[in-house]
């Protein structure tokens, strides 16, 4: 079974939501990354987003973007990015991860090379924005192939295409709280909670929601609708604060334990008590 569904499957039988943090890999280093990775899964985390950085991106706003310049300093790319989760899973991390990436890459290395790549090193989902249902063919059949999810994003002004889009997903629903690029937001699409209903009278598969959610209040506001909440960018401008912090090994366990105590924040009171 492919991990995100048994994850899901597992926090459904338990009445939870999942918490789902997106970080840009290679900021501000790949071993960093690694760190990272490992503690926002002893901090809660139930899956996790790669995010690929890419130079002109379609969905990322302005933290994203700069995280995302770091990291191409770094020389990261997909395939760096793929590598990446296959040490994290050899150094024993069983979280579902996600690979967020833009189509030009993927279509530079070849389709199915990077869907091979990717179920090596056991990603267990993708999602491309710029890649729309009309023109993913030969993508959706490639991750089947592999056993791979192939994730949907759907916006709110996407409402004549719910079902086209639900009926072919896999996985979960990426639902899109706001229109515009990422970012921390104090207000979302004024009809957001329509659009949920929407989505979720659609289809079987668990909703994740995402774009803008930065805080625990957030967090429960969503909770109560979506079975999954995806945080980026308040997570990656907490990475970009400890950038030289991270790199340092002085001072790269605070670091660390800091960008954790805010994902046990955004898991809220239950996780605290759990842990």
């Amino acid at each position: 079974m492919n991990r995100i569904d048994r994850k899901f499957a597992e926090l459904r039988s338990a009445g939870k939501n999942a918490l789902i943090p997106f970080i840009t890999v290679g900021d501000p280093t790949a071993d960093v990354t690694l760190d990272i990775i490992h503690e926002l899964e002893k901090s809660g985390a139930d899956l996790l987003e790669l995010g690929v950085p890419y130079s002109d991106p379609l969905a990322d706003g302005p933290v994203i973007q700069e995280s995302s310049g770091r990291a191409l300093k770094s020389g990261i790319t997909v395939l760096k990015v793929i590598e990446i989760a296959k040490q994290a899973r050899s150094e024993g991390s069983e979280l579902p991860m996600i690979l967020f990436t833009y189509y030009n890459p993927l279509l530079r290395i070849g389709l199915e090379r990077v869907f091979e790549l990717m179920k090596e090193s056991d990603i267990s989902g993708v999602i491309i924005p710029d890649l729309p249902m009309e023109e993913d063919a030969e993508a959706k059949q490639l991750a089947e192939r592999n056993g791979i999810h192939l994730i949907p994003l759907i916006a709110p002004t996407s409402n004549e295409r719910v079902q086209k889009i639900v009926s072919r997903a896999s996985g979960f629903i990426y639902c899109v709280s706001s229109m515009g690029v990422t970012g921390v937001r104090s207000e979302f699409h004024a009809g957001v909670d329509d659009f949920l209903a929407s989505v979720k009278a659609a289809t079987d598969l668990p909703i994740a929601i995402g774009f803008g959610i930065s805080n625990r209040e957030q967090v429960e506001r969503f909770e109560k609708t979506c079975d999954a909440v995806v945080v980026g960018s308040a997570i990656v401008r907490r990475i970009g604060e400890q950038e030289h912090r991270l790199q340092d090994e002085s001072t790269k366990q605070d670091a660390l334990k800091q960008i954790g105590e805010f994902v046990r924040d955004l898991k809220g009171a239950s996780y605290q008590t759990q842990s």
